[in-house]
């Protein structure tokens, strides 16, 4: 019998140790629990180690390539290692679009002399005949100049649009904004007077050799009637335009094999950790596994990929237990397609998933600033009530905004939708280009948005959105 009474008074004193504990956690606050957070992902995150595998034993992961493949097994493989609730594979049809073998472009002051200029194939772009374009200019500053060209001016020649992104906005991705239709509907507009091809000066705010590439459209022109799509890099558009300035009828020569496919099965790769409380009420995070074939796709998208992961890592590392489910979502094929984005919002509509907040990384892995809102304005009243928990660590920039395009077909009039927004001053240097590889990425400025994408999942968990929680 006395036996019998040491070994309850053990449990006992076990089970009071472990009720303390259990409180201990209850009753941590949320500068505690953002702490936690931060110190956790700068201490013994793992978004670094999964992005050098992505970039440095996967590559691009172009949508339809092996390399995507790769990629999705790769993070679901992840994914099951830390613990979640749930992981799965939800399939989607993508395009297949190949580069094939290198580009190869130059210009020719007079017959025999010319000089090579870096170039790449837009994706989506048809290929040009076997033996290449040639033809004189047309340098133009916007699409809208054309139309005062006429097809007189313009057929059997190559348009060069050459309308750089403006160099006063603070906001970069305004910048981009301002020029980007050039490269998205150039073909497609210069076709309609008989343009023999396009070339697009990059998108770029940097001087430099790096052609960037990017998707592009032809709407509703004929097969037949298509004309292949380029980009060069800003040097080179500024060497081409001084030259034509001297010389305006010097040749363009450029040569690209690229081919579209039958579109192919992906995935979208999907975890969740079940909420203990409102199970149904879906809090999504996420950033885009595919990426272009230049570089590696470290920043665009790698290092969303890899800081929406370990936002669920950080939660289970810190000993957070949601209210809500959380669902980390990978989408495949943003670049040159959005279906990834499309099918989760279409499937999550089949199944009536009440989606009440979704937040995406696609800005690059530089220094956190804070997050953009595009949602209801009593949500945003009171998420902004949380930014001086953010003011620590200098990411306290919230403000009504975009959000992310993967997430954009979630939108309904009661989600809150939220973008993270790093510091975007260099992101263009990179994009789309041959350079966005790992090396690129800051360790700490990585696990910096990772913290700080957790923090706000964790308070919109905790708190809800509703004025009323």
């Amino acid at each position: 019998m006395k036996i019998n009474y040491v070994v309850k008074r053990k449990i006992d004193l076990i089970l009071i140790c472990f009720i303390f504990i259990q409180l201990g956690h209850a009753q941590k606050t949320d500068e505690e629990q953002i702490k936690a957070i931060y110190n956790t992902a700068l201490t013994k995150g793992k978004s670094y180690d999964w992005l050098n595998y992505l970039s440095n034993q996967i590559g691009g992961r172009l949508s339809g390539s092996i390399q995507a493949q790769r990629a999705v097994n790769y993070t679901k493989q992840q994914l099951d290692s830390i613990g979640l609730d749930n992981v799965w594979l939800q399939p989607v049809m993508v395009p297949k679009w190949v580069r094939g073998t290198p580009e190869f472009a130059y210009f020719e002051t007079s017959p025999g002399v010319t000089t090579n200029i870096p170039i790449v194939a837009l994706g989506g772009s048809v290929p040009t005949p076997p033996t290449g374009v040639k033809s004189e200019l047309i340098e133009v500053r916007a699409i809208e100049e054309l139309a005062e060209l006429g097809e007189e001016k313009i057929k059997g020649k190559i348009v060069f649009y050459n309308r750089p992104m403006d160099p006063t906005q603070i906001n970069t991705f305004s910048a981009y904004s301002g020029c980007v239709d050039q490269r998205y509907a150039g073909a497609m507009e210069a076709a309609k007077y008989g343009a023999l091809g396009v070339i697009v000066r990059s998108m770029n705010l940097r001087l430099d050799d790096y052609p960037h590439t990017g998707s592009m459209s032809y709407g509703d022109v004929p097969e037949n009637k298509r004309i292949p799509a380029a980009a060069i890099s800003t040097n080179a558009a500024e060497l081409l335009s001084t030259t034509l300035k001297l010389n305006p009828s010097i040749q363009f020569y450029f040569k690209q094999n690229c081919k579209q496919y039958a579109d192919v099965e992906s995935y979208n790769v999907i975890g969740e950790i079940t909420g203990s409380t409102y199970p149904k009420e879906v809090m999504v995070v996420g950033g885009h596994l595919d990426s272009w074939d230049l570089g590696d796709g470290s920043h665009d998208d790698g290092a969303g990929c890899v800081q929406s992961m370990e936002v669920l890592n950080l939660i289970k590392e810190t000993g957070y237990k949601p209210k809500r489910t959380i669902r980390v979502v990978l989408f495949m094929n943003e670049e040159n397609g959005l279906r990834g984005g499309t099918e989760y919002a279409k499937v999550a509509e089949s199944k009536s998933e009440m989606h009440i907040f979704a937040l995406e990384s696609d800005s690059g892995g530089f220094t956190p600033r804070g997050f953009t809102f595009d949602g209801p304005d009593s949500s945003l009243e009171k998420i902004k009530s949380w930014q001086g928990l953010f003011e620590p660590y200098l990411v306290h920039m919230f403000k009504k905004g975009g959000s992310g395009a993967d997430i954009g077909p979630l939108k309904n009039e009661n989600i809150m939708l939220a973008g993270l927004r790093p510091d975007s001053q260099r992101y263009f240097d990179y994009h789309h280009a041959e350079n966005d590889t790992f090396e690129h990425v800051n360790k700490r400025e990585l696990e910096l948005g990772a913290a700080s994408m957790t923090s706000l999942i964790y308070l919109v968990d905790k708190y809800g959105l509703t004025l009323e929680n």
